[in-house]
């Protein structure tokens, strides 16, 4: 790699972790619309995927917690939770729903930092399950978040559950100058939030009106999926940045070469959206 194309990144991932979408902020007014059902729905989503019922005794880590739906699943479903969060904000949120539902609970703790953070990754020991939905292409140097996320997995038997943008090419480029944008500028924000309902809301509207389905069920069943909320989803996929986008297969070849057996893949399809992986460390 050329001096100035080193230089040129060296900017970009500098730049890439000084304008920060503050997921915390949105996933505070999320947690307003909080109930039992989308609650209930996260365990589920966690149960499918990990392809246990139960994680009774388990330490499980949820990198970037975010609103703190999952950690607060993975505890209801009796793992013993660490819960970690760039985001002063978010930290928040997790903490708010540790005090409504397991206030001074000993088994599940709850601390701001960054996956970065070499000394802190290292301080935090191993885990039956590590989980990051959507997170570590958020931060800036998605693959050495991918090499200091295994440092938190058990060998022989841990299980890593991630959640990647995916690489849709020249759509991802655009992607990553919008969000870039949303963060600037105050105005642009407005401006992404309704060209996206403007132009997306009535493609996918008459999408299914051609194909015969029920337009409205769409919004209608979109908690059914992990319990979360759309206009919530819509405004951190807009607003998130950094942003980093893989192939499946990079993700693949990348833990494949880190003794990783993968157990369970679900794909976008090749769209827009995220591609999850559970892996099984060997």
């Amino acid at each position: 790699m050329s001096s100035s194309r080193h230089q040129h990144d060296s900017l970009e991932l500098s730049e890439s972790r000084d304008i920060r979408f503050s997921f915390g902020k949105n996933w505070s007014r999320f947690l307003q619309h909080l109930n039992e059902n989308r609650i209930q729905i996260a365990k589920q989503s966690l149960q499918h995927m990990l392809g246990r019922n139960d994680l009774s005794g388990l330490r499980f880590i949820d990198v970037g917690s975010g609103s703190g739906l999952f950690s607060l699943a993975a505890r209801m479903l009796g793992a013993h939770v660490y819960s970690i969060d760039y985001d002063p904000f978010s930290v928040s949120c997790t903490q708010y729903l540790r005090q409504q539902y397991y206030p001074d609970d000993p088994h599940w703790h709850i601390s701001q930092g960054s996956i970065l953070d070499d000394q802190l990754v290292n301080s935090l020991g191993q885990f039956d399950i590590v989980y990051s939905w959507g997170v570590l292409h958020h931060t800036g140097d998605m693959w050495k978040a991918f090499s200091l996320v295994d440092h938190l997995v058990k060998p022989d038997g841990g299980i890593l559950f991630l959640s990647i943008y995916n690489d849709q090419g020249w759509r991802s480029r655009f992607w990553k100058w919008e969000k870039r944008n949303y963060n600037r500028y105050a105005w642009f924000k407005y401006f992404a939030i309704l060209g996206y309902c403007s132009l997306f809301i009535p493609y996918r509207f008459l999408r299914d009106i051609l194909s015969l389905r029920n337009p409205f069920l769409f919004y209608k069943n979109y908690a059914r999926n992990r319990g979360m909320s759309w206009f919530h989803d819509l405004k951190d996929w807009l607003g998130g940045y950094p942003f980093e986008v893989a192939r499946p297969e990079e993700v693949f070849e990348f833990f494949k070469h880190k003794n990783y057996i993968l157990l369970k893949l679900k794909t976008c399809g090749g769209g827009l959206g995220c591609n999850e992986f559970v892996f099984l460390k060997q």
